[in-house]
């Protein structure tokens, strides 16, 4: 495996909370807060964004502990997809 992934530790079992934000016709509100709907480990989180229809995703993101320099507090739903492709490697 690559230098990346060697040196890049990812705890999915932190605590991470899946958040949605309010819509309408399908687009964010952004005069709204973005409001809890589950809660759990990082992995639970991310599988959970995962099972949602993919033209909802950009609802969604998920809050946690940011991990420099792969996770971030708040990560947008195109952070989750790349997460979620590289646990299976991690």
């Amino acid at each position: 495996m690559g230098d990346v992934v060697g040196e890049s530790k990812v705890d999915f079992g932190a605590r991470a909370t899946l958040h949605k934000w309010p819509s309408l016709a399908n687009q964010r509100q952004p005069d709204r807060e973005s409001y809890q709907v589950s809660e759990g480990t990082l992995d639970e989180c991310i599988s959970a964004f995962m099972q949602k229809p993919a033209k909802t995703r950009h609802l969604y993101e998920i809050h946690t502990m940011a991990q420099p320099p792969l996770v971030t507090d708040v990560l947008s739903p195109e952070h989750v997809i790349e997460l979620s492709r590289l646990r299976e490697f991690l």
